[in-house]
């Protein structure tokens, strides 16, 4: 009777255990993605320093700044799915030592091309990262109350790391040089990756059938092709482009030929079955619609901000923080909010939510309106992270635990397919608002407005060269025109939001939460005899 006691309060004692390092594995995770969004931001602020000390020309710098987020996600579905056959444990933490042997290549680097080759190598290490956080929080909380609690810290986690970049990497800089924004990195990594090693578990997919070496290499450099594409649309570069249209055809023709191998295969690379059960194709549809809205919206926010408003970068960056607060709070909250009212109901009343805002902001005009700019962005935060929090978590429960790896790595290629997109779509829609306000200005020769059409910066240095009254007006009109060409641009926001609104009916009316087996994980102490070598 003593021994059976015993051995009952022993397994009790181990499950307690196994409990709290779930969420010690969480804190692990949430480490490695802050590292990898604080990194995706970082180097905006010091492409100043960067410019007056490297001397890049136009293209290399253009490559300094997109090389990392362009490598990053065309490799997610092709390392998310390496994590499946081989490890995710082993992946990530792979993940975890390029990263930091590529931060300090970047902080030492002494010209551009060695700059562009350290970035792109950030690029690898987040790639291996970010598909193998999710995929791990997948295993360790199979209870799906639980999980989307995790998933909820997971992304307000997210949403902190996009706003520290430019605070932290402003405060490097006014202390150091501009390789600090990439030094921070290492210490980081250096106790992640045995503290990871120790703690976090390794696990696999199913392992039937080899690895889809040729479909995954088609992946990456479709995605690799489509993306480049979207970024140089989203940069001014015209459809006529020489670069820009065979990027994007030869990508498409490679994810349709993707599409089409994996189809054929008895073991595919990833399972494109996930995408006939409605939940898990809506999930990743609405994804592409939040980061769509997103992205554009805090890009022309921020040009608002500096050129018509005139504040400065740091002034903007803090004017932007409620948006982040509020994300922040409502990734805390989503977990509640999805137990109680459900995906449906949840992502919809996201998307509704965050259009209410943007239309709220329409009343944005010349002059700094504070409160009603505090009202619109707190909104604006609530909504979208309502909006990805339950598309993340339907999207990830739909998966089978086996296409972990798949699931998480089509999940942020949607995110980062729908950030390229939204930066190309709305930019687009922007210019077409603004140009046809700088025709015809009193005094502005046909040449000057043509120019000023490009860009507000752009329309003030014309205007300056220019001076004296055509100079002014000028300069008046360019604001004006950039006001009216946000409105427009604000409203076709509006409209894609509400039509992901429309889109998320087809979720789950309630959060299924099936029992599910527990989870073993190593206690520390025992973790040296369990743990896979790298």
């Amino acid at each position: 009777m003593s021994g059976t006691t015993t051995a009952a309060a022993a397994l009790r004692r181990r499950a307690a255990g196994a409990g709290a390092n779930r969420w010690v594995v969480l804190v692990v995770l949430c480490v490695s993605l802050l590292l990898v969004a604080v990194d995706a931001t970082v180097l905006h602020v010091a492409v100043p320093a960067v410019t007056e000390d490297l001397k890049p020309g136009g293209m290399e710098l253009l490559w300094i700044v997109d090389v990392y987020p362009l490598v990053c996600a065309s490799l997610l579905i092709l390392f998310g799915t390496l994590g499946d056959r081989v490890g995710r444990r082993r992946v990530l933490l792979l993940g975890y030592t390029l990263f930091g042997v590529a931060s300090g290549l970047a902080a030492l680097a002494d010209s551009a091309q060695l700059l562009i080759v350290a970035r792109a190598l950030l690029g690898v290490g987040g790639a291996m990262i970010m598909p193998a956080t999710l995929s791990i929080l997948r295993q360790v909380f199979p209870d799906r109350r639980e999980r989307a609690l995790a998933i909820g810290i997971w992304s307000a986690v997210a949403a902190v790391g996009a706003a520290v970049g430019p605070l932290l990497g402003g405060f490097l800089l006014e202390h150091f040089w501009w390789g600090s924004v990439f030094l921070v990195n290492i210490p980081l990594m250096l106790v992640s990756l045995p503290v990871g090693r120790l703690l976090l578990p390794e696990s696999k997919g199913d392992g039937k059938g080899p690895w889809d070496v040729a479909g995954a290499l088609m992946a990456a450099a479709g995605l690799f092709g489509v993306v480049l594409g979207v970024k140089r649309l989203g940069s001014g570069e015209s459809l006529g482009s020489l670069l820009t249209v065979p990027s994007l055809v030869v990508g498409a023709a490679l994810l349709v030929a993707f599409v089409r191998r994996q189809r054929r295969r008895t073991y595919p690379l990833v399972d494109l079955k996930m995408f006939a059960r409605p939940a898990f194709s809506t999930s990743v549809g609405c994804i592409v619609l939040a980061m769509l809205a997103l992205v554009g919206l805090e890009l022309i926010a921020a040009q608002y901000l500096q050129l018509v408003l005139g504040l400065s970068p740091l002034e903007t960056g803090l004017r932007l923080l409620p948006l982040t607060f509020a994300a922040m709070a409502a990734g805390l909250a989503g977990a509640r909010m999805l137990r109680r009212f459900g995906p449906r109901r949840m992502v919809c009343a996201g998307f509704c939510l965050t259009a209410f805002a943007v239309v709220l902001l329409t009343a944005l005009g010349r002059t700094d309106d504070c409160a009603l700019m505090l009202s619109g962005f707190v909104l604006l935060g609530f909504g979208l992270e309502t909006t990805l929090f339950g598309a993340y978590e339907s999207m990830l429960s739909e998966a089978p635990q086996e296409q972990a790896g798949g699931a998480a790595a089509i999940g942020e290629t949607s995110y980062q397919l729908g950030a390229g997109i939204g930066i190309a779509l709305l930019g687009t829609v922007m210019n077409a608002a603004y140009a046809p306000g700088l025709s015809g200005v009193p005094g502005v020769p046909a040449s000057a407005s043509s120019s000023a059409g490009h860009s507000l910066g752009e329309a003030y240095e014309v205007a300056a060269q220019l001076g004296g009254s055509a100079g002014a007006a000028l300069r008046h009109a360019a604001r004006d025109a950039f006001v009216h060409g946000l409105h427009v641009t604000l409203l076709v926001s509006a409209g894609l939001l509400l039509l992901g609104a429309v889109m998320a009916l087809r979720l789950p009316r309630v959060m299924q939460c099936e029992p599910s087996e527990p989870v073993e994980l190593p206690a520390p102490r025992d973790a040296a005899e369990s743990r896979v070598s790298v």
